[in-house]
């Protein structure tokens, strides 16, 4: 969610003695984008083959395959959103498939302490699985049939609605997991696998649509990724893109690293959930996967400022990089934003092991837990402080004003609570 808007500009001073370098580094930039969302995709694939076993046989330990799959899947995936804010065409893509957080009670059936319908989100509880048709804005819907078009076209933020999210990951992982009624408590959402069950042993009424649902989701995500991935392969626009002015291509890369790193990340992902205390300001908060959503977005910053990337299946893509350039105008900030990202996956690695250990995410956000805010803030801090040397490195490659995306927690913290 955005409380600012990015507004990105472009001056450049002189002409660039680094042309062909930069070229270089906008390759290996795209290379690695098109191996990041390949592997999202191929991740994506296994979620789907998993989904259709769960819904042929809902089994708990079919349940718990799609879940892991679902996980598997977040690790490149939150690797790629350093692609955003500078590149158009993903941002224009992104809120199908990551869009948080969300009234899930548009989707499926929620606690009674959920509440109802608000003057903010009249089909907050619209309930889709349970119901075949409905009205959206004095239009009769009928969902008989739950497809990956009517997903995308009729009830994605519907109303205009951004918390109407019914779409993408988040949606697939309420249909896993289903609300997480826990509060601070350690524990993620509980759905049972007879939620998906045919005849007298389902649960939660509407299992056939249930799983109708999720099998359209996943479909849906995989044919969104597909897309993207196809837009960074050879030929493809954002490839082009990216490609075509060099200045404008190392703009996009710093543009990504320093909103991901200070508005997105550091402020509404991670600062403003603390100062509200409130476990559903969680960016996987059905199935408690903040902490490695908020590990992987912080790797996908270093490593494409160090124009490396792991895969899924274990090799390393490594090129020209972003480093290079920096470190060929000053050194001792290469050095300097070089020490500052490792210094943030440090603290963001911290934050992971704690709550692989137990200590939840949850419970790091209660009011009064100064060891979960100390976690948090150490990965907020780090973030922020990246970010400074970010900024003087659009200054070293001879750039002004790149604006990164804000966010209130950090640049208006008494704005959060009006």
């Amino acid at each position: 969610m955005k409380r600012a808007f990015l507004t990105t500009a472009l001056v450049v001073l002189g002409t660039s003695a680094f042309a062909n370098t930069k070229t270089d580094v906008l390759t290996n930039y795209a290379d690695i984008a098109a191996a990041k969302f390949g592997d999202s995709l191929s991740t994506a694939q296994a979620l789907q083959t998993a989904v259709a076993a769960l819904i042929a046989d809902p089994t708990e330990a079919n349940l718990q395959a799609a879940k892991d799959a679902w996980l598997a899947s977040r690790v490149p995936y939150q690797q790629t959103e350093v692609y955003r804010f500078g590149n158009a065409i993903v941002d224009d893509w992104e809120g199908k498939v990551n869009a948080w957080p969300l009234d899930e009670g548009l989707i499926d059936y929620v606690d009674a302490s959920y509440g109802g319908a608000t003057d903010e989100n009249e089909l907050a509880v619209l309930n889709i699985v349970a119901n075949p048709t409905f009205t959206i804005g004095g239009t009769e819907v009928d969902a008989t049939t739950i497809t990956p078009e009517l997903l995308a076209e009729t009830l994605h933020e519907a109303d205009g609605v951004e918390a109407n999210v019914a779409t993408g990951y988040h949606a697939i992982e309420f249909l896993l997991w289903g609300q997480d009624l826990n509060g601070h408590g350690a524990g993620a959402g509980a759905r049972p696998a007879t939620d998906f069950a045919a005849g007298e042993g389902c649960t939660g009424g509407n299992c056939d649509r249930r799983g109708q649902y999720l099998q359209a989701a996943t479909d849906l995500l995989v044919s969104d990724l597909d897309w993207m991935t196809a837009q960074w392969a050879e030929g493809g626009a954002a490839r082009a893109g990216v490609l075509a002015d060099e200045d404008k291509g190392i703009v996009t890369i710093l543009t990504g690293m320093g909103s991901l790193s200070y508005g997105e990340q550091a402020g509404e992902r991670m600062r403003l959930g603390l100062m509200l205390n409130d476990p559903e300001e969680e960016h996987d908060c059905f199935s408690d996967n903040t902490h490695n959503s908020h590990f992987y977005d912080g790797q996908g910053i270093q490593n494409v400022y160090l124009g490396s990337y792991t895969r899924v299946d274990g090799t390393k893509i490594s090129g020209a990089s972003l480093s290079s350039l920096v470190a060929a105008s000053d050194a001792d900030l290469d050095a300097e934003l070089t020490g500052k990202l490792a210094t943030t996956m440090a603290a963001l690695g911290a934050l992971k092991a704690a709550a692989d250990g137990g200590f939840a995410y949850d419970q790091m956000l209660e009011a009064g837990n100064e060891k979960g805010e100390a976690l948090i803030m150490g990965g907020v801090n780090g973030l922020v402080d990246q970010t400074k040397s970010i900024e003087r490195a659009v200054t070293a490659l001879g750039l002004e004003n790149v604006a990164f995306e804000g966010s209130d927690s950090l640049d208006d913290p008494s704005a959060v609570f009006e």
